[in-house]
């Protein structure tokens, strides 16, 4: 059995990461929910609820960072999905027994989601610009709000694979990213918070989705976000690192069973 060494990690890695491209190539449920339903929701909040819909500014310049979010929410139970499926179809123990490096296969789940997510981010924004999007951004504005996106792409990539490593099943591992796609809609991703009941705007001003999403919009389209910069910096970062060693440390914990 040869020694696993930087190198051969790195190509474990990449090729864990193929084969998870190759899947969601071949499963259209997954591209549609990944790709195109980001596109799809855009669209339908824009014109079919946005005339009615009041914040200040175009509904499509104030609705963009909310999709994205949002869809990248949606995209997480793909994640965790395809993680528990490796668990429980056989894919673990079948690298267990190969000179693999261990952490290989999350890295393949985590560089094929955040390359799924970003390309609907992609494609999202280019839509959006289509339909009347106006940012005010400039270059570093821009640098700034995909560094942003980033952060949140990775910190959920690694979030969603610490439930796929603890579901036992992929119903369950689908139902742990619930709230993880039903945070958005009581943040400020679709309206103000403050044109919510009293009861519910704490709750939704102070949740990590509302300022992620004003820091973003904020590079976008000028509104002021220092705040929500640092408070979603926070947030994230710690869910990073928290998520990171949470799922390497059930991915070893399960490799001694």
């Amino acid at each position: 059995m040869k020694d696993i060494t930087y190198g051969h990690f790195v190509s474990d890695s990449w090729n864990l990461f193929r084969r998870n491209v190759k899947h969601l190539l071949r499963n259209p449920e997954s591209l549609f929910v990944s790709i195109f339903l980001p596109v799809i929701l855009m669209l339908l909040f824009v014109y079919v609820f946005g005339g009615a819909i009041h914040t200040g500014t175009e509904y499509v310049n104030y609705i963009v960072p909310g999709i994205i979010i949002t869809c990248v929410g949606y995209a997480s139970s793909m994640t965790a999905i395809s993680v528990t499926q490796d668990m429980v179809g056989g894919m673990f123990d079948r690298l267990r027994s190969m000179p693999v490096h261990s952490s290989s296969l999350l890295i393949g789940h985590v560089a094929g989601s955040f390359i799924r997510n970003s390309i609907s981010t992609i494609l999202v924004i280019a839509v959006a610009f289509l339909t009347g999007f106006e940012a005010n951004a400039g270059l570093l504005e821009w640098l700034a709000a995909i560094g942003i996106l980033g952060l949140f792409l990775l910190a959920i990539s690694w979030l969603s694979v610490v439930f796929g490593l603890l579901a036992n099943t992929v119903e369950t591992a689908s139902s742990f990213t619930f709230i993880v796609m039903f945070l958005p809609y009581i943040s400020s991703a679709f309206v103000p918070t403050d044109t919510m009941p009293t009861w519910l705007q704490a709750f939704a001003a102070n949740q990590p989705m509302t300022p992620l999403i004003e820091a973003v919009r904020g590079y976008l389209i000028g509104t002021p976000n220092t705040n929500e910069v640092w408070l979603t910096l926070i947030w994230f970062g710690s869910l990073l690192i928290i998520s990171f060693f949470l799922a390497t440390a059930i991915y070893k914990r399960k490799s001694r069973t």
